[in-house]
Parts: structure tokens; C-alpha cells; sequence
């Protein structure tokens, strides 16, 4: 038999899938993350902000502080 893994995106998702897995009498199990939800968020807001262009890129054949000017 083969594994199957999903990742639901939110409580929905996975409420919907462990209800269509118990309806269909398959096994399953649910894992959870082994990082702080807060530093996830963090992540997701930071992924966000670079898909909006909400960021600076730094020279590096410059100083630092050049950069910041």
C-alpha cells in the first residue's frame, strides 16, 4: 500500500480531511509541527513581505553602513 501525506493549510482543511478519512474508515495520523507557532508566523510574514517587493538588497562589495545610506 502507498502513503499519502497532505498538507492542509489551515484548521479547515484539516477538519475536512480527518472527517472525508474517517468516513472512508482509512487510518491515519496527524503530526505536529516541531517549530513555535511564533517563529512560524514570523517565517510566513517575512515570506510575504518579499513576495509584495517589501525589502532591501545590500551590496556586498559594500560596507554595511554605505548600504544604509
Amino acid at each position: 500500500m502507498e502513503t499519502v501525506i497532505i498538507h492542509p493549510e489551515n484548521k479547515d482543511q484539516l477538519s475536512a480531511l480527518k472527517a472525508f478519512a474517517k468516513a472512508l474508515k482509512v487510518k491515519f495520523e496527524v503530526n505536529k509541527s516541531p517549530y513555535n507557532p511564533e517563529f512560524v508566523a514570523k517565517i510566513r510574514k517575512s515570506q510575504q513581505q518579499l513576495a509584495e517587493g517589501k525589502f532591501i538588497t545590500i551590496d556586498s562589495s559594500k560596507s554595511i553602513w554605505e548600504n544604509l545610506e
